[in-house]
């Protein structure tokens, strides 16, 4: 069980943290309606999860030196 919430937790915590920074920028700095992304709450708080998303994803993989 403690290994499913730690699974859980490594690919959901950086979703929802996106989402949450995402409708913030929103919320406290969003534009008066000419802007697409900042004035729209559900634009705002999808394309932060979006950002959110790609911290779950490796960068690179890990491989060992020959010396």
């Amino acid at each position: 069980m403690n290994l499913l919430f730690k699974k859980i937790f490594k690919y959901l915590l950086p979703i929802a943290a996106g989402g949450i920074i995402g409708y913030s920028y929103y919320y406290f700095i969003g534009c008066s309606g000419t802007c697409a992304i900042q004035s729209n709450p559900y634009l705002s708080t999808i394309y932060g999860m979006a950002a959110g998303a790609i911290f779950i994803f490796p960068s690179k993989e890990k491989t060992e030196s020959l010396k």
